[in-house]
């Protein structure tokens, strides 16, 4: 076919780059936050990371990925029953990376000097970063990542299979086989938790568990019912909730017994998800398949609402990961793309929604990053004071409910910046078109707006934490105690932080959850921006900049920050290549 015009003004692919280095606010939390003896060493693991997460070549991994989606084989062609999913190879190139790079649940397995439970200081915090990092490249392969995390510290609850499955929940090298996890050294481990008839209500959860004895793995029954939501199933295991004789309780679930043999778990069907191509999500039957008690008996709602903080924590870092793919994507756009005799990225109007961007993208990344930070001080015994384990309970539902629900929202006005070309599928190479199906994900998963503003008001309720002369005896104090510097530095925060101080005092109800849920989270943001200002190059301009538009103008679109804000050193500081 004879050429009809010249192919022109449209930009390159943004690949090939190093996603720590492009990423200020990122490097300026992980400095503010880290023990200084880890700095050298977490930027050596995070730059090695950012590099490949940056590559053509795992981009290449993410697009088959989801160009090529999961199917779901539930028997031989003798007609076994074999409840097996088979991914593309991109998906085991993608998961294996993100092990091999200790996103799982490598913190546990990195102890603190001497004798004591508890992990190294910054093996969190590292692992948070990268996690974050790595959703840039591919988000769907974390589920599994972030459920071997979750579910890691729960193992405690019975030491047998804790000594067992423990290490290998820390290993690095990916095995993809679907062979008994004695024959691996790296497994990954998922969550039966949601019922068609519950949802988020646990509680209303049908699936039995009968006592069937006891051997090496401890007490051992018999799992009758269903899971509405089982993701990941190629999982090596999974904690499921069922009903006991004492009550909601929490069972170890292998895909094979300890003898080898297949576990009665039968894959009905996968979900036809909106987005998160790339993963399998199930809905699975049980047919008194084995599992072996975790915790006391009728305890395993408890047990739930720990592993589901630390997923939620991941749903945030997930959301600010992606936000800054986007906000990458939409910078690197302008700055190629030409319309009316100029760079779209000197375009007044242009400029400004982009700017905005980049405000609410730095400020998401400080709020998922303050609340690893708790995260990590709590589990490496840094807390003497108790401080930051009532900042990680309050900072938990408020970083999930509020990074994850200005998620679609951002990518949607990100989109916009690339026009046509954003909405773009193109075989799984439209990476925007990719963030944008992804974002309801986190919102959702791990519990929506409401149930996050609802443990925001059971967060206010944490009662003492004792007597002790400097200690902060509760959530709302600890709240209150961050964000003293900023509520005085700013008018718009003084007036937020009275409005939530009466929050505080009695007046929150469910009604208002929401709208308590947003204020704190501004506030919070705006503390962060304010407590490392010196540690940017915007300085208090990011900071007054945060407050005019959140607190005081509140404005609901992106692109009205103003002629007086720093509009040029925050795309200056957002730019996607280092210089």
């Amino acid at each position: 076919m004879n050429a009809t015009h010249d192919v022109l003004n449209q930009p390159a692919p943004f690949v090939d780059h190093d996603l720590l280095a492009v990423n200020r606010p990122l490097q300026d939390a992980l400095t503010a936050f880290l023990p200084a003896d880890r700095h050298d060493a977490t930027r050596q693991a995070l730059q090695a990371l950012g590099t490949e997460a940056g590559s053509a070549a795992l981009q290449r991994h993410a697009r088959l990925a989801n160009a090529h989606p999961p199917e779901l084989h539930t028997h031989t062609v003798q007609g076994h029953r074999r409840d097996t999913v088979e991914f593309h190879p991109s998906y085991h190139a993608l998961l294996g990376g993100a092990l091999r790079h200790g996103l799982h649940g490598t913190p546990w397995s990195a102890p603190a000097e001497g004798p004591s439970s508890h992990s190294a200081p910054g093996a969190h915090l590292q692992r948070a970063a990268g996690f974050a990092l790595w959703t840039e490249a591919e988000p769907s392969v974390l589920c599994p990542v972030s459920m071997t995390y979750a579910v890691t510290p729960s193992l405690r609850g019975n030491p047998a299979l804790h000594a067992l499955w423990g290490p290998k929940l820390a290993g690095r090298d990916y095995d993809e086989r679907f062979v008994p996890g004695y024959l691996k050294s790296t497994v990954t481990m998922g969550m039966g938790m949601t019922e068609k008839q519950g949802g988020s209500d646990v509680r209303a959860n049908t699936t039995t568990a009968q006592p069937d004895g006891t051997d090496a793995w401890g007490d051992r029954a018999a799992i009758t019912g269903h899971k509405w939501f089982f993701s990941a199933p190629m999982c090596d295991a999974f904690l499921v909730l069922a009903q006991a004789p004492e009550g909601l309780t929490c069972y170890f679930v292998p895909r094979f017994g300890p003898d080898g043999a297949l576990n009665a778990l039968r894959l009905q069907r996968l979900k036809d998800k909106l987005g998160n191509h790339a993963n399998a999500s199930s809905e699975v039957e049980f047919d008194r398949a084995w599992g072996w008690r975790v915790g006391e008996p009728g305890r395993g709602v408890p047990q739930i609402l720990a592993m589901g903080a630390l997923t939620r924590l991941d749903c945030a870092l997930g959301t600010a990961g992606l936000m800054r793919q986007a906000l990458s994507l939409a910078l690197h756009h302008a700055a190629q793309r030409h319309a009316f005799g100029r760079p779209l990225i000197d375009q007044p109007l242009m400029r400004q929604v982009l700017a905005d961007l980049a405000l609410e993208s730095e400020a998401a990344t400080w709020l998922a990053l303050r609340l690893a930070a708790a995260v990590d001080r709590t589990e490496s015994g840094q807390d003497a004071s108790g401080f930051e384990a009532l900042l990680r309970r309050v900072l938990t539902p408020i970083a999930k409910f509020w990074v994850c629900k200005r998620g679609s929202g951002f990518a949607q006005e990100a989109m916009e910046c690339l026009g046509g070309n954003g909405y773009v599928e193109a075989g799984g190479q439209g990476a925007m078109a990719r963030v944008y199906r992804e974002m309801p994900l986190n919102s959702i998963w791990e519990g929506a707006g409401n149930i996050q503003s609802l443990d925001l008001l059971r967060a206010l309720r944490t009662g003492s934490r004792g007597d002790t002369p400097g200690t902060h005896r509760t959530v709302a104090d600890a709240l209150m105690t961050l964000t003293a510097d900023a509520r005085a530095a700013h008018p718009a925060a003084a007036r937020t932080g009275e409005a939530v101080a009466r929050q505080l005092d009695g007046e929150a109800d469910e009604a208002g959850a929401r709208q308590l849920a947003r204020d704190v989270a501004l506030l919070v943001q705006a503390a962060l921006l304010h407590a490392n200002a010196g540690r940017t190059e915007v300085g208090d301009d990011l900071f007054r900049c945060f407050c005019d538009s959140r607190l005081a103008q509140a404005s609901d679109v992106y692109g009205t920050l103003g002629s007086r804000a720093p509009i040029d050193a925050l795309l200056r500081r957002a730019m996607p290549w280092t210089a």
